[in-house]
Order: structure tokens, then C-alpha cells, then sequence
């Protein structure tokens, strides 16, 4: 029989190896990676990820995208969907255009920095490279929000639910 203690222990070990990765990125974002605008020809699509080893009570997923170095003195969220069902451990390429309809059913991606729902291309000024911190959060239950959430409500309604959180960090340059 497995007791309670022995339950979290196998969580916390799979928390360590919760891992987010891609096909398409490396260190740096990827020309379609980038914003269709703003000086930048990118075509605005979001990248394919996908992530390993969530704790065992995981209940849906979250993923977000933040540019640390956004010249605004808060950064720049550039990308927020949760409530990613739990048996789903990837996200396709393209899947931050609410156009395509490539998120699986339940998930919501809510507003950006820019006040648009879905994924918003990297468009960095001229300067120093930005980095941008890709993470997937594992929760323990769904968030009551939906696509007209801000960015900071998501962040602050995921604090008390995340079991684990992983993160890709990539760079961006014009």
C-alpha cells in the first residue's frame, strides 16, 4: 500500500525531471518565430513544444512566453494559454493563432501583453539580444479564467495551483 508520504515523494521526483523541449528552437527564436510587423517579416507563429515527466496529479497545463528584456520595466508576455487538458504534453506549431484551431479541446489562451488573445511575435528594438522564457506549468486543477484574462490574473491564479513548471530560454535579435 502507498501512503501519502510515498505519493509526494514520487511527485516531487517527477517534478525534477518535468521537462520542456522543441523540435524547432535552439537558442534562438526561429524566423517564423518572429512578429509580422513592427520593422520584422517573421509570420507570427508560435513554437512547437512539447514537455516529459509531469507530477503525478497533474490536472491540465498552462504555457506562457515573457520577453525579461521588453524595454517597458515589466517585460512582455507575449503568449498565455492554459487549462491544456493533462493528457496532452504538446503544443503544435502555429497552435498560438486562435485562427488555426490546433489547441486541444478546454484550452484557453487569453490575452497577451498587447491585449490580444493568442501568440504575439518577438519584435525586440535594435540592441542588446532579449531573452525569452518559454515555461510550461503543471496544475493541479483548472483555472477559472477565460480569454479575456490579463496576463498578471493568469500568473497570480496559477501561483497556488503549480505543482511544477519547466522552461526553454531562448534569444531573439533584430
Amino acid at each position: 500500500m502507498i501512503n501519502l508520504a510515498d505519493e509526494l515523494l514520487n511527485d516531487q521526483a517527477s517534478a525534477r525531471s518535468f521537462t520542456l523541449k522543441s523540435n524547432e528552437l535552439g537558442g534562438q527564436l526561429a524566423q517564423q518565430h518572429y512578429s509580422n510587423g513592427m520593422e520584422f517579416a517573421g509570420q507570427n507563429q508560435s513554437p512547437q513544444l512539447f514537455w516529459e515527466n509531469p507530477p503525478q496529479h497533474t490536472k491540465a497545463f498552462a504555457v506562457t512566453m515573457y520577453d525579461l528584456d521588453a524595454p517597458t520595466g515589466s517585460g512582455l508576455w507575449h503568449w498565455v494559454v492554459f487549462n491544456i487538458p493533462a493528457g496532452v504534453h504538446e503544443l503544435k506549431a502555429d497552435a498560438g493563432d486562435p485562427t488555426q484551431n490546433l489547441l486541444p479541446q478546454g484550452a484557453v489562451q487569453s490575452k497577451s501583453d498587447l491585449g490580444v488573445p493568442g501568440y504575439v511575435g518577438a519584435a525586440p528594438p535594435k540592441g542588446p539580444a532579449h531573452r525569452y522564457l518559454i515555461t510550461v506549468y503543471a496544475l493541479s486543477q483548472n483555472l477559472a479564467l477565460d480569454q479575456q484574462a490579463t496576463p498578471a490574473l493568469v500568473g497570480f491564479s496559477m501561483h497556488y495551483v503549480t505543482l511544477a513548471k519547466a522552461s526553454l530560454l531562448v534569444y531573439g535579435q533584430k
